[in-house]
């Protein structure tokens, strides 16, 4: 910090400085006033403005009780005040010559800032060549100032000021806040201080500090966040004039600097008063920790260009991560989403095996299998690709993205409703095409193999299956091609189970033998897929309202009148076809477009207001705002789309024990709804190395968020909230 001997107020000003200091305090800009806060600028020029000299500008903060606005280096959490000038030409703003802080504790943690009223003050130099403006004009100053605002919450605030100092005579009206704030801001320190590291503490030893200090128990603060441990207090002694402390190093350090400002501070006739010192750093810092949970969604969701993969390729991690993503793959198979289409398959194997020769039924079951294979691994690829593609271009998308789509969603559910009553025996292929088309399903089952491996993966993506998670979320920091390899390790992973099947006859021999059993299961399956046209337009409900989902119910219930009409044999059969296409057709032409369109838009992040509802609305700014007073926070990063979601927010989540330790830890519960395209919620699951949800994180001040398993126990929340 400097000196201000050279800006001592005079003690008395003349006419002229009088009528000048009226024209700058009238500026109609000079003053900013919120709920929470008033802010002023205000000038103190005891020299006039002149070539070569020095004036001041300071921003003057008037906090609401119980509020604070925060220093230099704000602690455990919070942002400091910053001041961005507009100044003419020749004239230069310096640092803000902060005022000693005091230590606001939240809970475990502890803040730097200020209450009441603080005054920032800033020396602003005028060039020995600076040219003033014609006689009896002022300099004209702007400042945009930013701070935060807190109590239990924080509310970021900003400011625009304007302010005419005038050039010629003295300006000393506030000459009383100013020499304040000067004699509030820590002194240089005559005598010499060292810094050592050892182990996880920082030793420092002062000489020369003020005798009335002696005996004290002072205060240590450091000027660069993240060093040194906030709340803790110092063990300190004195020996003569001699002072030792020693502090913990931070947890969530991050430097390794050479050498390191530090304020301490203590009682001088019964003002409390800082000193400052710099000194060079001994000793060898400890390793730091790899990311800043501060930090980490603003760097994950920003990664350099150039950044080296997390995994490299061909690593021992590489390898364990590509079968983490096969093992999420063979588990994909049975999820609810997935296994009525891989029943419909084992179905057909049984079917070949009923029709053909043993020889002619392995090289069919083989063909098929791989072509289902093909399908999968292929689909899982293009999926891939097609997110890493949008990502590049600026597009925040994670895995699943295709059904935050309601057209996608609602195209989904009309096909799943023909498979059902394709199922249920309602229509048959041939009532719909030629009979000789129709007939190329016999020379030509691969393409049907195929194209159920398609449907499959579409259908599944949404699904996070357990071991999919980080896999996923890896591909976010590896190149594409290795990206790529995650995502076909997945589709083989998929695909495997109904290609051992298909391929080997000793499983194959484990299947059932076909009779009137088969009827029956292929009705049974209908009620699957008609279970899954249910989930669908609950899906669609959630993102575009309850009109679009009744439209679409119209819609589907129209598409079976028309394949049970087009079934129907004779005139009086044609007559109702044409009827029912008519009557589908002009329900599609004006209520398809209340189905396709998300009227809600895509849901943008925003900063609800806090309620006492057990489960509330996600926002980033929400999260900062808890853990800066020190709570605890539980998200649920969950979609309507998403199966594995669903059953462990009606399982796990409701668990009434578990409600009850989360309210006894006094955790805030936060859910974060994906359901619809929101940036901000892909952002936060990327910075948390996911790339689909679910994800589960208990979030704590101070240290790394805990991301829990997709498959949600009431024993893992429960290991996690231990340590709470």
């Amino acid at each position: 910090m400097m000196g201000h001997s050279a800006t001592s107020a005079t003690s008395a000003t003349n006419a002229q400085s009088a009528q000048n200091a009226s024209n700058f305090s009238s500026a109609t800009q000079a003053v900013v006033t919120t709920d929470l806060v008033r802010a002023e600028l205000l000038a103190y020029a005891p020299q006039g403005v002149a070539p070569g000299q020095t004036v001041w500008l300071g921003l003057q903060i008037k906090h609401q009780p119980n509020w604070h606005t925060y220093w230099k280096n704000p602690g455990d959490s919070g942002l400091p005040t910053t001041l961005s000038w507009t100044l003419p030409a020749g004239v230069s703003a310096g640092d803000i010559a902060w005022p000693l802080p005091r230590k606001i504790r939240v809970g475990p943690l502890a803040n730097y800032g200020y209450d009441g009223t603080v005054l920032l003050p800033v020396p602003v130099t005028i060039a020995t060549n600076f040219t003033p403006p014609a006689p009896g004009l002022s300099l004209s100053v702007k400042l945009h100032a930013t701070w935060l605002a807190c109590r239990q919450e924080c509310v970021p605030e900003s400011g625009d000021f304007a302010l005419q100092v005038p050039l010629h005579g003295s300006t000393a009206m506030n000459a009383v806040e100013f020499e304040a704030a000067f004699a509030a801001a820590p002194r240089p320190m005559d005598g010499h201080g060292s810094i050592t590291v050892q182990d996880h503490t920082l030793q420092l030893t002062l000489t020369g500090l003020p005798p009335a200090l002696r005996g004290q128990t002072l205060e240590l603060l450091a000027e660069t966040q993240d060093v040194i441990e906030t709340a803790a207090s110092p063990a300190q002694a004195w020996q003569g004039s001699t002072w030792t402390a020693s502090i913990p190093l931070s947890a969530q350090r991050q430097a390794s600097p050479s050498n390191l400002t530090m304020v301490v501070a203590g009682t001088v006739k019964g003002l409390r008063t800082g000193w400052v010192t710099t000194a060079g750093i001994t000793g060898t810092w400890p390793a730091v920790q790899t990311s800043n949970p501060h930090e980490a969604m603003a760097d994950a969701a920003t990664p350099p260009a150039d950044a080296p993969p997390v995994l490299p390729p061909g690593s021992f991690s590489f390898w364990l991560a590509l079968a983490a993503a096969f093992v999420g793959g063979l588990v994909l198979n049975l999820m609810p989403c997935v296994f009525p289409i891989l029943a419909i398959k084992v179905l057909g194997l049984t079917q070949h095996a009923a029709h053909e020769s043993a020889l002619n039924t392995l090289r069919t079951r083989r063909m098929g299998g791989l072509a289902y294979a093909a399908g999968v691994v292929l689909s899982f690829i293009a999926l891939g690709g097609l997110m890493l593609v949008l990502r590049s271009a600026g597009t925040q998308l994670g895995w699943g993205f295709q059904l935050q789509s309601p057209a996608v969603v609602a195209a989904l559910a009309a096909w799943f409703s023909l498979m059902g009553l394709n199922l249920a025996g309602l229509f048959e292929l041939g009532h719909f095409v030629p009979a000789r088309l129709a007939s190329l399903q016999a020379p030509h089952p691969v393409l049907n193999d195929f194209l159920s491996g398609l449907l499959a993966v579409l259908i599944a993506s949404p699904c996070t299956a357990p071991f999919m998670g980080a896999s996923l979320g890896l591909t976010l920091s590896l190149p594409a091609i290795d990206a790529l390899l995650i995502f076909t390790s997945l589709g083989l992973g998929m695909a495997t189970p109904y290609f051992a099947v298909a391929s080997l006859p000793v499983l194959a021999r484990c299947l059932p033998r076909p009779g009137a059993w088969m009827v029956t299961f292929r009705q049974l399956l209908s009620f699957l897929m008609f279970a899954t046209v249910v989930w669908l337009v609950w899906i669609l409900g959630q993102q575009s309202g309850v009109d679009a989902a009744a439209a679409l119910l119209l819609l589907l219930l129209t598409l079976a009148w028309v394949v049970w009409a087009i079934s129907l044999q004779g005139r009086s059969g044609r007559v109702i076809t044409f009827i029912a296409i008519a009557i589908f057709a002009l329900l599609t032409g004006t209520l398809g477009q209340y189905v396709v369109n998300d009227t809600n838009g895509p849901t943008a992040e925003v900063t609800p207001k806090l309620t006492h509802d057990r489960w509330q609305p996600w926002s980033a700014a929400t999260v900062e705002q808890l853990l800066s007073t020190g709570t605890p926070v539980f998200v649920d990063f969950t979609a309507a789309w998403c199966i594995t979601c669903q059953f462990n927010k009606k399982t796990t989540l409701s668990d009434p024990a578990l409600l009850a330790d989360f309210e006894a830890k006094h955790v805030t519960l936060l859910r974060a709804d994906w359901t619809r395209h929101n940036p901000a919620i892909t952002v936060a699951i990327n910075a948390l190395g996911r790339s689909g949800v679910p994800v589960y994180v208990l979030y704590r001040a101070g240290h790394a968020p805990v991301v829990l398993s997709e498959i949600l126990t009431v024993r893992d929340v429960q290991q996690a909230l231990g340590g709470l």
